[in-house]
């Protein structure tokens, strides 16, 4: 075989320009198998698929796990199921813990605040009235339960029933003084 011809064949199976294979084969005094050690050695060749082997075990520069959109979704997945687990643990306490109602000191009702809440969020303008009128009616508003750390809101709440006894009281003095 003929130095053209070497040249060509080395172009072909690496792809490479002819001036790349003649220079690797004049460095290589035209062996061949050298000639393409060269090239490799010089990052010329670049091979399409997985065709050479090695006893030598390489360490992946690989990401184990590519962001594609399995993975998102995954992440999507995996944060609905911590904010769903997140709402049972709140339902359940609200579920523990109640909201009582009472009037001159007698239990009207008591729910569970997860009911309020509820109550709250869907019917917030029949329900809030409801419990400024109640005030006006003696009701007294307290939350109770083992989770229930609500001293200053219980507090709050009797303030509250205070106030709006307070201003009936001067609401009622007043019509009286004008009739």
């Amino acid at each position: 075989m003929d130095n053209f011809e070497k040249v060509e064949k080395l172009r072909e199976k690496a792809n490479v320009s002819y001036e790349e294979a003649k220079d690797a084969l004049e460095n290589s005094n035209w062996d061949m198998l050298d000639a393409m050690i060269y090239l490799e050695k010089s990052g010329k060749v670049f091979r399409a698929g997985n065709e050479s082997y090695s006893t030598q075990r390489e360490k992946s520069t690989v990401n184990p796990m590519p962001e594609t959109e399995e993975n998102e979704e995954n992440e999507f997945t995996d944060a609905l199921k911590r904010f769903g687990r997140w709402c049972l643990k709140w339902i359940k306490r609200g579920n523990t813990n109640y909201f009582r109602v009472t009037h001159k000191g007698k239990e009207v009702i008591t729910i569970p605040i997860t009911l309020l809440v509820v109550l709250l969020c869907f019917a917030f303008w029949v329900v809030l009235p409801l419990l400024v009128i109640g005030l006006f009616f003696n009701m007294r508003y307290h939350f109770e339960g083992p989770n229930v750390r609500a001293v200053d809101l219980n507090q709050a709440m009797d303030e509250a029933a205070d106030t709006a006894e307070n201003i009936k009281h001067e609401f009622s003095g007043s019509s009286k003084e004008n009739g």
